[in-house]
């Protein structure tokens, strides 16, 4: 049986009128009477019972009244609260991240959209391995490459480009002096990250590293802690700049180490849940454009 012919007979037995039905539905009158009369053919009974100014129910249709109405209302209640359907998001946010990314940029981000926004629950899971979002069940993630994302399939936002620029400690830049050009800074010691490339002015520093490390917060603390220069990223080293604890050296020298994308998976409605993180992340970045 279609649930809308017997949504429309509640609300004809609400209004006790076919007009007033109309108008609540927005329909021509003319439906609302094909719609009750289709309904009764299909039953086999007489629900309402008609004169010129009034509707009124039968025996049959005080009975299916009493029956459907308090169900129908309880469906639109269970409808009407499902989270996408409310006007504030709501329900669990599943988020993924790279570790490095996620540690220096959501922790603030997610840490102000709990506050905002309460009846969000988030999940959020640090990885350097791609998810899968839609075989895994995320509902969005923060994705870092410096070509195309691997998975074109996903709905992608640019966010910013994340850039390496070159840091030493003020103790370090004391003992070692500072260097002034790029032949200057291969006489120096320095931290290293493997998996970032020197930037291409750097010549070939002419001394073994002081010391490799394949987790780019640690290379920061080793820069910070004067073992030597390191190549980190401005945001990462954007608060010790301002503490004083990290001078930026060579400042001319910057390399784009990838464009940062908020991703999700390809669908029709977007959830509120998720669009509300966009808005808030970009407002975020605006605000503070670390990452720029």
């Amino acid at each position: 049986m279609d649930l809308n012919l017997i949504s429309l007979f509640v609300t004809v037995a609400k209004a006790s009128s076919f007009s007033k039905a109309a108008t609540q539905l927005e329909v021509p009158r003319s439906s609302v009477s094909r719609g009750i009369a289709q309904l009764e053919r299909e039953l086999g009974v007489q629900l309402l019972s008609r004169t010129t100014r009034h509707v009124a129910l039968t025996t049959a249709g005080t009975a299916l009244f009493a029956k459907v109405a308090p169900q129908l209302a309880s469906l639109e209640e269970a409808v009407g609260t499902l989270p996408e359907q409310e006007e504030q998001p709501s329900g669990t946010l599943r988020f993924t991240a790279p570790n490095d990314l996620g540690a220096l940029v959501l922790p603030s981000v997610f840490a102000g959209f709990a506050l905002r926004y309460p009846t969000v629950t988030l999940d959020v899971r640090l990885t350097n391995r791609t998810v899968d979002l839609v075989g895994e069940g995320f509902d969005a993630a923060l994705r870092v490459t410096s070509g195309r994302l691997s998975d074109s399939s996903l709905i992608a936002k640019k966010l910013a480009t994340s850039h390496m620029q070159i840091f030493g400690s003020v103790d370090y830049l004391a003992r070692a002096g500072t260097p002034r050009t790029c032949e200057d800074a291969a006489e120096h010691a320095w931290v290293v990250f493997p998996a970032l490339r020197m930037p291409p002015q750097l010549p070939k520093p002419k001394q073994l590293p002081r010391m490799i490390a394949d987790d780019i917060r640690f290379v920061h603390e080793m820069v910070r802690a004067g073992v030597g220069l390191g190549l980190l990223p401005t945001a990462l080293a954007h608060e010790d700049v301002i503490a004083g604890r990290l001078v930026r050296v060579l400042p001319k020298i910057a390399t784009p180490s990838g464009t940062i994308y908020l991703v999700h998976a390809p669908t029709k409605h977007v959830p509120r849940k998720v669009t509300a993180f966009r808005d808030y992340l970009l407002e975020q970045l605006a605000m503070h454009p670390l990452l720029g």
